[in-house]
């Protein structure tokens, strides 16, 4: 990355309960390497025990005024889309300028997220979205939703084993046996084999669902029944082996083969994702009224709008008898772990994107194409304007 004259600004994340940071002090080394200038708020790295003094150490200025960091910053690193500080009494939006760059986690095409958008557009601000870099060869290494997804899928079951009233695994005892959990993961991508995976190692009997044939022997080499949906391959798969939105009578016929395989699980990991697109909903309500008392539902995909019906985005809540967490930005609550994942993918993206100390955004590349989100006071991104109903 040849960055000569970029100034790259690490904001702190405002968002509650985040604790990632944009870039570690290895890799703001790396940038400042590379020539850029780095500016990073104080504060930025102590959720991911990163300290003020490494980033100094590593060639970075540390200001205390977010304001001020916004400003001077020809491109803006963040993990978690722009929002509201309580801190400043204005949105992130709001500090920014025209013709300045974003690169974080957007989900764009979240219902919630449309109004920040619009504002990105309206400033001028030419945003790139991570999660909807393609999983194509070639940025395999800058795809943080991947590392994202590993890091949730894991830390996924976890949370879901801590809430459940009985144990993961078969216990014997002095007074009896105790039968392991029962455990169904909804789309087997990256997060959801991490699931099946993580718990397997916990003890349970796992299930897995995905339209895709690959996808789904992927699932049974880690030991997981496969509940077949019966849907053709050529109405499943879309470009580069991603799952597409189904038509309205495959996705009825997948959730009736679903709500028989629900109501005997213990806990429900959701996992299904339309790269680009809002998730699926694919556990209604009803569903969930015929689940066990105590059961538990993890709506992994809630930042893109989630696959239950009933979820509610960053609240644990109990509807008939079934415990739905609908926890964002899971990650976070793995910070070094994912921290360290996330900056090295971001980094890669820039040495992609950077080239004699500018921006290059070819239209006609894939990776771009994909993952630009506005630009020109235009919103360019497919997934977000078909989520607005504006394509």
């Amino acid at each position: 990355m040849s960055s000569q004259v970029l100034t790259i600004g690490i904001p702190k994340e405002i968002m509650s309960g985040e604790r990632r940071v944009a870039a570690t002090p290895e890799i703001v080394k790396k940038m400042v390497s590379d020539g850029a200038m780095v500016i990073v708020e104080t504060g930025a790295g102590e959720g991911s025990f990163f300290a003020d003094d490494e980033y100094r150490a590593a060639g970075a200025e540390l200001l205390a005024d977010a304001e001020e960091v916004f400003a001077r910053s020809d491109l803006i690193l963040k993990v978690k889309e722009p929002r509201f500080s309580d801190k400043t009494s204005m949105h992130e939006v709001d500090m920014m300028k025209e013709g300045q760059y974003l690169i974080t986690f957007l989900h764009p095409s979240s219902p919630a997220n449309h109004q920040m958008v619009r504002k990105l557009a309206a400033k001028g601000v030419i945003s790139i979205s991570l999660d909807s870099i393609p999983r194509i060869s070639r940025a395999q290494t800058m795809d943080a939703l991947t590392s994202m997804s590993t890091v949730a899928g894991y830390k996924a079951v976890l949370m879901a084993a801590n809430i459940l009233p009985v144990f993961m695994p078969m216990i014997s005892s002095a007074v009896g046996t105790t039968q392991p959990a029962s455990v169904l993961v909804i789309g087997a991508g990256v997060a959801g084999l991490q699931s099946l995976a993580t718990a397997k190692r916990l003890g349970a009997v796992v299930s897995a669902v995905d339209i895709r044939p690959d996808a789904r022997e992927q699932a049974m080499s880690l030991g997981a029944k496969i509940i077949d949906l019966h849907i053709p391959a050529e109405v499943a798969i879309g470009k580069g082996g991603y799952a597409m939105k189904l038509p309205g009578k495959w996705l009825v016929k997948e959730r009736q083969i679903l709500s028989q395989n629900v109501s005997s699980a213990d806990i429900v990991i959701l996992t299904a994702l339309i790269p680009g697109r809002t998730a699926p909903v694919l556990i209604t309500e009803e569903m969930v009224k015929s689940m066990k008392t105590g059961s538990v539902i993890v709506d992994v995909a809630i930042d893109q709008g989630g696959n239950c019906e009933i979820s509610e985005a960053a609240k644990l809540v109990t509807k008939y008898g079934v415990n739905i967490d609908g926890t964002q930005n899971i990650p976070s609550m793995l910070p070094r772990s994912s921290t360290w994942m996330f900056a090295s993918n971001v980094y890669n993206l820039l040495t992609y994107l950077i080239k004699n100390g500018k921006v290059n955004l070819n239209m006609d590349d894939e990776i771009i194409a994909s993952s630009l989100v506005t630009k020109d006071g235009k919103i360019f991104h497919e997934g977000t304007l078909e989520a607005m109903n504006l394509k």
